[in-house]
């Protein structure tokens, strides 16, 4: 598949814009403040259905309209349903490609009232007809790489879910659907809960009830995650080696019996997906391991527990390995990054047998030349489109290929 066209209305600072791309490489130039992200977050809501940094869809209007839309077209893939009887396919939809054919793609943003008028909030459209977003996201298949990815394995855990969540919603219609299902039931259970510990009163029936449609949305969740984390193991890796753990907080019924009275104690839900976590691995003798670890493992030997005081956290070497995110360089950790979005594109290739397009918003401000040539040889092959303040990285050999757009104030140059 490939972005052809891209139009913006009242989307964050553009008031009307269009722009066009090829087949490889568009390179958006222009100072901070001139609206290359905005361009970044609009495929990237025109691909998933959300924004990768509004905390509200609201946040996307331009200030002071109802209303703002976005829309694009794209050359996509047909697929033909193929039987995968004995086969182990990676999503749920395998195929086999037939013909492409241009759509268009559609999202409306309004503040929930256009002229006097209540109106959804926000509203998907796959060639002029409505969509629930479990259908529309992944029609334009997209693998985003920003400055707030550098923060994956250092982060929180919630940005290592997301980044599990990222890959596998854009790959397996399951999942996505799974996902979805799984907050709306624990947003109602952690309303149960929060009201039982403010009153008191339990409502049993209706706690069986989204127990079992958590546990049952959590269970597809969890497998999908399996097979992800089993991918990312098994594949050959071109950058940087490393094994990824998959810390998983299981859900069940004996579980959530297990962890009740806590529940009901804090309001919250204590166990299942949400709460999972992913450590990434390398060779405790690699070069560049923090020294600490070392000497501390020839201490105390292998199978070693060590308290990291300032972090307040327990590192466990399995098998000579060591977490990254606590004992492994910067360097290491930004190729275990680069490794990881490699992995991805990777793994979104052969669930839809097509191309992911690449959107690369101003990460090379980030990175040093090393790191540099080694996205620029990811690209290699794939319709991408970069954001940037300047140029001068791109080598003269392959400028000559890429398209350009300048802007300044919103505008091109």
């Amino acid at each position: 598949m490939f972005l052809k066209i891209l139009f913006l209305q009242n989307f964050r600072s553009y008031s009307k814009s269009e722009f066009n791309f090829n087949k490889k490489t568009t390179l958006i130039v222009g100072p901070n403040t001139s609206g290359k992200s905005n361009i970044i977050e609009s495929i990237y809501l025109l691909s998933t259905g959300k924004s990768f940094r509004a905390g509200k869809d609201f946040e996307m209007i331009r200030f002071g309209e109802e209303m703002g839309r976005v829309k694009a077209q794209i050359q996509n893939s047909k697929f033909k349903i193929q039987n995968c009887e004995g086969e182990e396919p990676f999503s749920s939809f395998p195929g086999e490609k037939t013909s492409n054919t241009l759509e268009d793609l559609e999202v409306v943003l309004t503040t929930g009232l256009v002229s006097g008028i209540a109106t959804p909030l926000k509203k998907y459209l796959l060639n002029g007809v409505s969509k629930r977003r479990v259908n529309f996201a992944s029609n334009l298949k997209t693998v985003l790489f920003s400055p707030q990815n550098l923060d994956i394995i250092i982060g929180s855990p919630s940005l290592r879910r997301n980044f599990l969540d990222e890959v596998l919603e854009q790959a397996d219609q399951e999942y996505r659907l799974a996902i979805i299902n799984y907050f709306k039931a624990l947003r109602q259970r952690n309303a149960l809960l929060e009201k039982a510990k403010d009153t008191g009163y339990k409502n049993e029936k209706l706690f069986e009830y989204w127990d079992d449609f958590l546990i049952k949305n959590g269970e597809v969740i969890t497998k999908k995650r399996e097979q992800l984390i089993e991918f990312i193991n098994k594949e050959e890796k071109e950058i940087f080696n490393f094994q990824a753990i998959y810390d998983h907080s299981i859900i069940s019924k004996e579980r959530l019996l297990q962890y009740k009275d806590a529940e009901l104690w804090s309001g919250v839900t204590l166990v299942g997906p949400h709460r999972d976590d992913i450590n990434i691995r390398i060779d405790a003798n690699m070069p560049g391991c923090h020294a600490e670890f070392i000497s501390a493992s020839k201490k105390y030997g292998s199978g070693i527990l060590k308290q990291v005081q300032d972090n307040k956290v327990q590192v466990k070497d399995i098998n000579n390995k060591i977490d990254i995110k606590y004992f492994g360089s910067r360097g290491q950790q930004r190729l275990a990054i680069l490794q990881l979005k490699m992995l991805q594109i990777l793994y979104i290739e052969k669930a839809s047998n097509d191309r992911p397009l690449l959107l690369l918003d101003d990460i090379f401000s980030e990175l040093d030349e090393g790191h540099i040539n080694l996205v620029l040889k990811m690209i290699q092959g794939q319709q991408t489109i970069i954001t940037t303040t300047h140029k001068d990285f791109i080598p003269e050999n392959l400028l000559k290929d890429v398209h350009v757009v300048e802007l300044r104030n919103n505008g091109r140059i």
